[in-house]
């Protein structure tokens, strides 16, 4: 016998030996069961749809422990008063005249400080995020200043500006820039290569290389860093209106403090808390319309 026959003779014997025989038939429950895995629905990991009016489920939870505390008289209302009677102060002081003046005072300082903040943190971020040169001088500062409060600086700037409203806008504008700067920065610095290289090979020129693909990718960034500013804003207000004001919901909680007036402290709480919880909902309102061309976990 040839090589090359008894090497098949071998081959025909080892498979012989390996071969498992027919496959037995497979039941009809097994193959029922097999059909309804592929059937079942798949589970979906996401968030889910969206809750009608969510963001004011925690609030009102809260109202609810707090009214309950009062209730019951878990909370002492020496020390913190009840809702009901936080209502019937605050209307009282709408009847004065005087939540809304000081209501006012403290929203025009707001602003202004946001708008100066929010522009101060627009530009640096758009300076150093387009050049490396420019990086180099202003992001080290801004790390700096990341790192001290604005509210330890008050002393530095009652004796530059006085006491008065520059004072109290100023701080207030720079515990806004910097998380402009920062996330607008940071998503300059997080746009795809792909884009400038599109932009290049189309023959972009600079002023609609801007418009076209930096501010569109920074606008996430600026919108992220809003949320963040806005709240700092009310942040800086609380504490500046107590450095001799004259007006403002500071002012007047500061006022009521020296009189042992629980009820007015929790009324300006309030107006701060809903100040703040507004001001975030329209940012994210804003950044769910300008941004509604991507695809998120949320929706």
């Amino acid at each position: 016998m040839s090589t090359e026959a008894a090497a098949e003779v071998t081959l025909s014997k080892a498979e012989l030996a390996t071969d498992p025989g027919p496959a037995p038939a497979t039941s009809p429950s097994a193959g029922d069961s097999r059909t309804t895995r592929r059937l079942r629905p798949r589970r979906r990991l996401g968030l889910g749809r969206p809750v009608p009016y969510g963001w004011a489920l925690g609030p009102l939870l809260l109202l609810a422990v707090w009214a309950a505390g009062s209730a019951t008289g878990l909370i002492d209302a020496r020390n913190l008063s009840a809702p009901w009677t936080v209502v019937t102060t605050a209307g009282d002081l709408i009847a004065d005249g005087r939540l809304q003046s000081n209501l006012a005072t403290s929203a025009q300082r707001a602003a202004l400080g946001l708008l100066f903040g929010v522009a101060a943190g627009l530009f640096l971020a758009l300076v150093s995020g387009l050049s490396r040169i420019a990086e180099g001088v202003i992001d080290g500062p801004v790390q700096i200043k990341r790192a001290i409060p604005s509210l330890a600086l008050i002393p530095l700037l009652i004796l530059w500006f006085g006491i008065g409203e520059s004072m109290k806008v100023i701080t207030i504008a720079l515990g806004v820039f910097v998380p402009v700067y920062i996330h607008t920065h940071n998503g300059l610095r997080t746009i795809d290569n792909r884009y400038v290289e599109l932009a290049e090979t189309v023959g972009l020129s600079r002023t609609a290389f801007l418009r076209h693909v930096v501010l569109p990718g920074a606008l996430p960034g600026f919108l992220l860093g809003m949320r963040f500013a806005v709240t700092g804003a009310w942040l800086a207000l609380v504490v500046v209106e107590q450095v001799n004001a004259t007006s403002g919901i500071g002012y007047m909680m500061e006022l009521a403090r020296t009189y042992g007036q629980t009820d007015i402290i929790i009324v300006g709480l309030v107006v701060y808390g809903l100040l703040g919880l507004l001001s975030d909902a329209l940012v994210r309102l804003v950044e769910r319309r300008t941004l509604s061309w991507r695809r998120t976990l949320a929706g």
